[in-house]
């Protein structure tokens, strides 16, 4: 697999040419916004087949794949003009194998809201190990929040992908509520009727995990939380069906502020089954203008954490959406839109400007002028960022990568992902 820069002059043809693969390939893998304009700096995601299938009459996925010995949902990784689905028909190719030796084995999970678009949601499943439904809240009393969950749940199990369940403190205001959290891990009434629901819930919906996400937990609830945490994991857990409990991006035990305090990575590191970085945020809505995720901060993250935890046991946090900041930044009166990674790059297009890369960061960005006169500034990701935060998972021996969130479409980054690794069909 090859990432290429689009550099002035470039087009497809000529890019398609250099690399000895055909447009449609090009095309496929990277489902470009405007495949006649490319912007300078963007990126072009090359994979070169290896070997081909020609479909003959009476062909079917599942026979092409016993007959091949290519799993069907590998064959659906390989060709994604396929968009999820098994109809194809006599004449056509499909690729078995790309060139390019593969990094490692790695598991996926990605988050949906229940929204999803449904085509986005199909395209989407051959490339995970899970689907994380968010979220399952609950009240003071400890009841749940309803979450229309199942026909994503329907979707998981029809690509074999294991469904976690996911439970936060999240309001219906859409805030993480620290009080929320107090009452369900002190008040042990609250508590048992909590997890008495959850159990109930889990196992009705047929969940093969549990993924806790409490964020802003006061400093005094850290030891009350992994305690929970521990006991969620005594009553849910078993082979196969983890418990993970989320974790904000600390680089040290006693990390100010309260993202970080009520979280204690080595309590909830013996706690958990697994457990998530949330690698994600420098950037941010109400922030200045910088990377979502910058990769030294990412890396800081990932080696404290593994003073604390082990290393099998962690996902990595992976982006999937950008910001558009106005300018001049202005401390708590600017506001970023996020936007999405393909939108990005409609974006430098339609201002005719070129996309930079920031090498320290390993993030793109640019800048432009509006309509009216107002400057902007763009962080997100794109096929080299994403390649940049996957390699962390091989060179530290993590078990996987965690994306935040599915609700946009990024194709380049399911083919880097599955251009470069094997992924986990279980848990």
């Amino acid at each position: 697999m090859d990432i290429h820069v689009v550099q002035a002059g470039d087009s497809l043809f000529s890019i398609a040419q250099a690399y000895g693969v055909s447009i449609a390939r090009l095309l496929a893998d990277n489902q470009l916004p405007d495949p006649s304009r490319l912007a300078v700096g963007q990126t072009i995601v090359v994979r070169v087949p290896q070997e081909t299938y020609t479909v003959q009459s009476g062909d079917t996925l599942s026979s092409i794949a016993r007959e091949t010995g290519v799993p069907t949902r590998t064959l659906l990784q390989n060709n994604p003009n396929l968009e999820g689905e098994s109809a194809i028909y006599p004449g056509q190719t499909l690729v078995l194998r790309y060139r390019g030796e593969k990094r490692g084995t790695i598991a996926v999970n990605g988050y949906a809201y229940p929204f999803i678009d449904r085509a986005l949601l199909r395209r989407t499943l051959p490339y995970l190990t899970a689907l994380t439904p968010f979220t399952y809240g609950f009240t003071e009393t400890g009841n749940l929040v309803e979450l229309d969950d199942q026909a994503l749940l329907a979707a998981a199990r029809s690509q074999q992908v294991v469904p976690l369940m996911h439970l936060s403190t999240l309001t219906r205001e859409g805030s993480f509520s620290n009080a929320l959290a107090s009452v369900a891990l002190n008040d042990p009434a609250v508590q048992d009727r909590l997890i008495s629901n959850l159990t109930a819930r889990f196992q009705e919906r047929g969940y093969g995990g549990l993924d806790v996400d409490f964020e802003f937990v006061f400093a005094q609830d850290a030891q009350p939380y992994a305690a929970f945490v521990e006991r969620l994991r005594r009553e849910l857990s078993g082979p196969g069906r983890p418990v993970i409990a989320a974790l904000a991006p600390k680089t040290s035990a006693d990390q100010p502020g309260l993202l970080y305090e009520g979280h204690n990575y080595r309590l909830l590191g013996q706690a958990a089954d697994q457990l998530l970085l949330m690698t994600y945020e420098w950037g941010y809505t109400y922030g200045p203008p910088m990377a979502v995720a910058p990769l030294p901060n990412v890396r800081r993250v990932v080696e404290y954490a593994l003073t604390e935890i082990p290393a099998g046991k962690l996902w990595l946090g992976v982006p999937n959406y950008g910001y558009d900041w106005p300018l001049p930044f202005v401390q708590g009166e600017s506001k970023a839109t996020s936007i999405s990674n393909q939108y990005a790059v409609q974006l430098a297009l339609r201002y005719n400007v070129p996309i930079q890369y920031d090498q320290t960061a390993q993030s793109p960005w640019f800048r432009y002028t509006d309509e009216e006169g107002r400057g902007h500034e763009v962080w997100f990701e794109d096929a080299r960022s994403v390649q940049a935060k996957l390699a962390l998972i091989p060179e530290y021996g993590l078990y996987g990568a965690g994306y935040w969130n599915l609700m946009r479409p990024f194709p380049q980054n399911w083919a880097v992902l599955s251009g470069e690794y094997d992924i986990r069909v279980s848990l």
